[in-house]
């Protein structure tokens, strides 16, 4: 295979550059999503409009600019937060890479996002989507989870006689809700009930009271393929939470994200650290995909980079800690917390080898998880409907990723709504389960042209027990990426 299309499989395989049609996908998001650019236009122009949720005592019909909205004493440590990543990572990639330059524009090799346009006055943040989280119940029982309204940064002003649609800026900004405030009486149960029954779901019972937190994604570099280096993009990842007695938006660790240089700089914490994820319990919930690990182990933001592979600083929290001088997980101690846990009985759903573990440590990051089947780094960049003829980019909502975690967020709604005890274990998230349904069979989720998989080898006993069930389906083959990987996608067979 020649370098060239050997890349291009590299990038589809990492970032899922197949994402499934709209009319395959509207049954799938019944319920957990709403993605219908008509309904989005109305409610981000009203209720949902993101300066009216933040700010709900405003009144005023003209929607704040970024320049005023960052400009809130709320969302000014956000800013603040955000211009201190720029600086580190201006600072870290001057000093690693002397021969190459970084900058905004085109004449840099490593060209940054211009972040006068986040503060400006001519861009706003647009709703692109509405995501039901109740499956993530684990984390959140009191408020039954969450709601996620998603927000992406564009361009609004053009200039006279200009007739091209504003353009999108690659960035998100997801507030993240409880699902149920503080005292409100309703149940669970009838929250998934009126987000199952109609098209709008539950969106009269959002409300700015319940905002938990601020989530953004930001494409923070862009490398061009060069003489000295394949083409890379640097996506910046932060959580803001609101600290409801200050009003104020604060800097806050990421859900699952290890702080690895930390860990590996502090020999106490490191060990600390894999007696938590090994003990049995913790370990049975990190199988399942639902583990919390302690505050005390993570980091406030990441760099994901796409593809990954370039900078070992940049990689994902499996690299450097279960491999590599200083690793926190050896190979030894993985297989005996394994034998522990199904000696006492635990039925691991996923987690069967290292190759496993290494595999579900960077799945549960934020990191990790941006890097498997995103859209241009996105897992849900949404329809713009703002443009007069989108692009092949917007005219799918989500991800790969996104789509093929419906079933599994709409059979919990489903099991919340009829007061059965709901499975929130979830697989891999570039091979999504079945949990029952064959909804997905045949499809690029699934066993399909496309999907994820494992290449088979003889003998059978030489295949990974945590990827052998990955098949393709009948008059398919999968097909790995050279030799650095057993994980492949389904391809048809060559004659």
């Amino acid at each position: 295979m020649s370098r060239a299309p050997f890349l291009v499989l590299v990038f589809a395989l990492l970032c899922g550059a197949l994402p499934a049609r709209a009319a395959e996908t509207a049954a799938l998001e019944r319920g957990t999503a709403i993605t219908d650019p008509a309904a989005l236009r109305e409610l981000g122009g009203g209720k949902f409009r993101l300066d009216r949720m933040l700010l709900p005592e405003r009144s005023a019909d003209i929607p704040l600019a970024n320049s005023a909205l960052f400009s809130l004493p709320s969302m000014m440590p956000v800013q603040q937060a955000i211009d201190g990543e720029f600086d580190r990572y201006i600072a870290r990639h001057g000093a690693s890479l002397p021969k190459e330059t970084i900058g905004v524009g085109e004449g840099f090799d490593f060209q940054l996002f211009d972040r006068t346009l986040l503060y400006s006055a001519e861009t706003r943040f647009v709703l692109a989507g509405i995501v039901n989280r109740m499956d993530r119940i684990y984390a959140a029982e009191a408020s039954c989870g969450e709601i996620r309204l998603i927000y992406r940064l564009t361009r609004m002003n053009k200039a006279a006689g200009d007739q091209a649609s504003p353009p999108r800026l690659p960035m998100t900004l997801n507030v993240v809700l409880k699902a149920r405030g503080a005292g409100e009486a309703i149940t669970c149960s009838e929250i998934a009930a009126r987000w199952l029954a109609a098209p709008l779901g539950g969106t009269d019972l959002i409300r700015h009271e319940n905002i938990d937190r601020i989530e953004t994604n930001l494409q923070i570099a862009h490398a061009p393929k060069s003489s000295v280096r394949d083409f890379r993009t640097d996506y910046l990842l932060k959580v803001f939470r609101y600290d409801r007695n200050a009003r104020l938006f604060t800097e806050a660790p990421m859900e699952n994200q290890v702080d690895r240089a930390r860990l590996l700089a502090d020999d106490g914490l490191k060990r600390e650290f894999r007696a938590w994820l090994l003990d049995p319990a913790n370990l049975v919930a990190f199988d399942r995909g639902t583990v919390l690990i302690p505050e005390k182990f993570l980091a406030s933001g990441a760099i994901a980079p796409t593809p990954v592979g370039f900078d070992p600083s940049n990689l994902e929290p499996e690299f450097g800690l279960v491999q590599g001088e200083g690793a926190v997980f050896s190979e030894a101690d993985v297989v005996a917390a394994l034998r522990r846990a199904t000696e006492g009985g635990a039925k691991l759903q996923n987690i069967r080898s290292l190759a496993g573990f290494e595999r579900r440590l960077n799945d549960v990051t934020c990191s990790g998880c941006h890097q498997t089947r995103g859209i241009g780094g996105f897992h849900f960049p949404g329809v713009d409907w703002m443009a007069d003829k989108p692009s092949n980019s917007t005219v799918v909502p989500g991800s790969p990723h996104f789509f093929g975690d419906q079933i599994r967020r709409r059979d919990i709604l489903a099991s919340l709504r009829d007061g059965k005890p709901p499975d929130y274990s979830r697989g891999f998230a570039s091979r999504p389960q079945l949990r029952g349904s064959t909804e997905l069979a045949g499809s690029n989720h699934y066993d399909g042209w496309g999907a994820h998989c494992y290449a088979q080898g003889k003998p059978a006993a030489s295949n990974d027990a945590s990827f052998r069930d990955w098949t393709c389906a009948e008059g398919l083959t999968c097909q790995a990426a050279g030799k650095i990987s057993r994980i492949g996608m389904c391809f048809v067979k060559s004659r």
